[in-house]
């Protein structure tokens, strides 16, 4: 029911106006924690935050607040992530192994804080949907579960992206990817939008939509939520910059551990929703900076017969990433649409692996 409900409705604009979104919450406790142990970084924490916030939205600048972007980190964003708030590093990269220390349990305090109340939330929510409805309450429960989803979206972000490149208008192809992704887009030519797209919404697969469910089935509403908390502070703090490095290390050693699993389904998912791209997948996954994002990626390359990911601009400068795939790399519009497919195709076969779950049950 929570994926029926998200891919028929995502996260409304009239409902996002009146209440916002939890990750909204999720991302405040998480600035909280910034003010009162890293005051360093209280400002681009703050931006950043604020960006979270902003990304949820489903009109312009939405997106999941996870990865939802795809880069990363992203990634969604991102999500993108991956380049946030890459803000001069004011923080010495000298620390004592005593502050260092310190400084990676006042960040782990702080996840902490926020899995607590995300998953501390949701599961009193269910006990309580269930004590007062009986068994009814597992529509309740549904609608506890939706906003953690994401693959409208996503799907949402993506398309106009599309429909910029179809029309020839690279700005707004520009403007539209720019929304979902961390990297410079002004200089991007039709082909780096395309491939910038594609990697979003190979990479959000994972962070939006994959993994979500899989906490979801196996811990319920908590097992989300709890996941959307630690997704959202690798958002915001799990960066390998000097400032970054030490406060946000138990966010992102986090992350890859609650991603591990649902990454490499997910890119064996894509793989046969495309009805290929094994070789790829087993060849490539491990190319990528994260030790998750390379199994959505690589599915996807493999599944289009296009290469993603290589050379990237960062706030001006060239991150020299390694290719993933084979084929061409002059992506266009119709690989984005071929990239929806199999993104939607994917969603499916989640669908299908939700309903035998909650069916052996």
């Amino acid at each position: 029911m929570a994926l029926a409900l998200d891919a028929a409705l995502g996260w409304p604009p009239w409902l996002y106006a009146r209440v916002g979104h939890p990750v909204g919450a999720i991302a405040r406790v998480i600035a909280a924690g910034e003010r009162r142990w890293n005051a360093a970084v209280v400002a681009p924490v703050a931006e950043r935050a604020r960006g979270t916030v902003s990304r949820l939205s489903p009109g312009p600048g939405g997106g999941d607040a996870g990865r939802a972007g795809g880069d990363h980190t992203t990634p969604v964003v991102d999500r993108g992530t991956e380049a946030a708030s890459r803000a001069a590093d004011d923080e010495p990269d000298h620390l004592t192994p005593a502050r260092r220390r310190l400084r990676r349990l006042l960040g782990a305090v702080t996840l902490c804080a926020a899995i607590v109340v995300a998953a501390g939330t949701a599961w009193l929510a269910e006990r309580g949907l269930r004590a007062t409805l009986g068994a009814p309450a597992w529509l309740a429960v549904a609608l506890l579960a939706w906003p953690g989803l994401a693959q409208r979206s996503l799907d949402d972000h993506v398309r106009p992206v599309a429909a910029a490149l179809e029309h020839a208008d690279i700005a707004a192809a520009r403007v539209a990817v720019g929304r979902i992704v961390g990297r410079d887009t002004a200089a991007l030519d039709q082909a780096g939008v395309a491939r910038a797209a594609v990697e979003s919404l190979a990479e959000s697969f994972c962070d939006a939509v994959a993994a979500p469910l899989f906490w979801l089935l196996l811990l319920g509403p908590a097992g989300l939520w709890g996941y959307k908390a630690i997704n959202t502070a690798d958002s915001l703090i799990g960066h390998r910059e000097p400032r970054w490095r030490a406060f946000g290390w138990a966010a992102a050693r986090t992350d890859d551990l609650a991603n591990w699993l649902p990454a490499r389904l997910g890119g064996a998912l894509l793989c046969v929703a495309g009805g290929g791209g094994w070789r790829v997948l087993w060849r490539d996954s491990r190319r990528h900076a994260s030790p998750n994002a390379g199994w959505t990626e690589a599915a996807m390359a493999g599944a289009l017969g296009v290469r993603l990911a290589g050379p990237v601009a960062y706030d001006g400068a060239v991150a020299p990433k390694p290719w993933i795939g084979d084929g061409h790399a002059d992506l266009d519009a119709r690989d984005i649409r071929r990239g929806l497919v199999v993104y939607r195709r994917g969603c499916l076969l989640l669908w299908c692996l939700a309903g035998a779950v909650a069916w052996a049950r």
